[in-house]
């Protein structure tokens, strides 16, 4: 085999040379290709993201919308996760012409809860062209909901910092381990024991610790969400087989995959062919390798069956590509930062799973080493503009959650959650049917109520007039109070 003898001597001539003019000669034949695959990937990126997306958003239009609920609210976060699901509903799949040519970007959400002087609403941002969909997603789980578009608070605090009338703490509440991992949600609040209150709201604990805001104080909390496809669930389907320990046979894959296998197959059975080893051993190493079980579910534990079966849960249900957020701003004279960050992290830890996923703040503008005012103020700026125009990649990277962990962090209390300082609704009188025969009616009775011969006079029953009834749902607020 004089080819074969030619091949060898080459090869080994060629790896016995020193290492650096091994590198370099590997460099001159194939590292042009990486310099032309990063230069590629940088001209798509700056033609995609910096100068179409741009073009594609230029004419959107956003709007503010303050969702009240009925004071006598009985739906459960269910309610919330079915509107998530009918939201889903405006992810758009651009094609090849739409994404490079004409520009594509995909709209998001913004669901937020703001403690202005310990006055609650909650609040969602939307684009113009989804604000019908995001009303018919709130009016068919809540028909008695009053969405009334207003202005954005956040104009109402100045936009740089350090200033002179103004301070903030900010933070980015990220996930601590990998976000195929469930955080706590709703179903875990449940108690059926208990007959009274089978569902122990954790918006309780969160609007409580916001209403302690005072006067001069505001504390907001934001969800930036963005419908996105599948495929972030195929690193679910992923981890759940090296959980269980399940034997994956090698696919084809990429090409960057692909080629290295091609060069470990050819050299091995080069060395092969030289060293004589034969086929049978290989084949017989193969087959004991297949012996045993295809997976080890049945050695796990019970914490970590369950892990896998709420990974599983997980990736079962509509995901959003999401950026949690938390700010605390306040006037000088009154700014206690350590209060903001008690309320907001002690707000989300009930949300916290130790041994699967937890929200912590991660990105913040407390910074302890080098350079510290410097690299503060940079944070707060940054932070601020993130929150502002709802930037998912300002601050610390986004993750995913499925819309039962959405519903989780943000839903309308239920009538049992006692905080008087919630915008709620109210309660709409029902008209008569349209169907009521009124032609053939005697009016005379409408004057004079009788029955057997006597006079009945008609009374209130301790029914509230208009007047009583708003001023008891205002709850403490002055007549003049207005949000937005």
């Amino acid at each position: 085999m004089p080819n074969l003898a030619l091949v060898l001597s080459n090869l080994v001539e060629f790896l016995t040379r020193p290492a650096y003019l091994v590198y370099i000669d590997l460099f001159v034949i194939f590292g042009w290709t990486f310099l032309a695959y990063a230069c590629l990937y940088l001209v798509i990126y700056l033609w995609v993201e910096e100068y179409k997306e741009p073009l594609a958003k230029k004419d959107w239009e956003w709007k503010m919308l303050a969702i009240d609920i009925p004071k006598e609210n009985i739906q459960t976060p269910k309610a919330v996760e079915q509107m998530f699901a009918h939201l889903a509903g405006a992810l758009e799949t651009p094609n090849i012409a739409m994404k490079f040519w004409r520009g594509h970007k995909q709209r998001s959400f913004s669901f937020e809860v703001v403690s202005i002087e310990g006055y609650i609403q909650f609040l969602i941002r939307t684009e113009a062209e989804l604000q019908d969909m995001v009303e018919s997603a709130v009016q068919a789980q809540y028909p008695d909901a009053e969405i009334i578009e207003v202005e954005d608070y956040v104009d109402n605090v100045p936009d740089r910092y350090p200033n002179d009338t103004h301070d903030i703490w900010v933070a980015d509440f990220g996930l601590t381990q990998k976000d195929i991992y469930p955080i706590r949600t709703y179903e875990e609040f449940e108690h059926n024991a208990a007959e009274d209150e089978p569902f122990k709201d954790p918006m309780s604990a969160f609007l409580e610790s916001f209403s302690k805001i005072k006067e001069g104080e505001q504390l907001w909390f934001q969800i930036i969400a963005k419908p996105k496809p599948d495929d972030w669930k195929e690193r679910g389907i992923k981890e759940v087989k090296d959980l269980i320990g399940e034997k994956r046979e090698s696919s084809g894959g990429s090409i960057f995959g692909v080629i290295p296998d091609m060069i470990y197959s050819f050299l091995e059975s080069l060395f092969d062919e030289i060293l004589g080893r034969r086929e049978m051993e290989s084949e017989s190493r193969s087959t004991s390798s297949d012996d045993g079980p295809p997976n080890k579910m049945m050695y796990l534990t019970p914490g970590q069956k369950r892990m896998v079966e709420n990974i599983e849960d997980k990736i079962s249900k509509i995901g959003f590509h999401c950026k949690v957020r938390g700010v605390y701003v306040a006037e000088k004279d009154v700014f206690r930062a350590h209060r903001g960050m008690q309320a907001l992290i002690g707000a989300v830890n009930q949300f916290n799973v130790p041994s699967e996923n937890s929200l912590k703040p991660l990105y913040t503008t407390d910074v302890s080493y080098w350079f510290t005012d410097m690299r503060e103020k940079h944070r707060k700026n940054l932070m601020m503009y993130g929150y502002k125009n709802r930037k998912r990649k300002k601050g610390s990277n986004a993750y995913y959650l499925n819309i039962e962990e959405l519903a989780t962090l943000w839903h309308f209390p239920m009538s049992y959650v006692k905080t008087p300082m919630v915008q709620k609704s109210f309660e709409r009188k029902a008209e008569p049917p349209p169907e009521l025969p009124i032609e053939n009616m005697d009016t005379s009775l409408s004057e004079d109520l009788f029955f057997d011969g006597e006079e009945v006079e008609e009374e209130n029953d301790g029914e509230q007039t208009d007047e009583e009834q708003q001023n008891e749902n205002r709850e403490g607020y002055s007549p003049d109070q207005k949000f937005g």
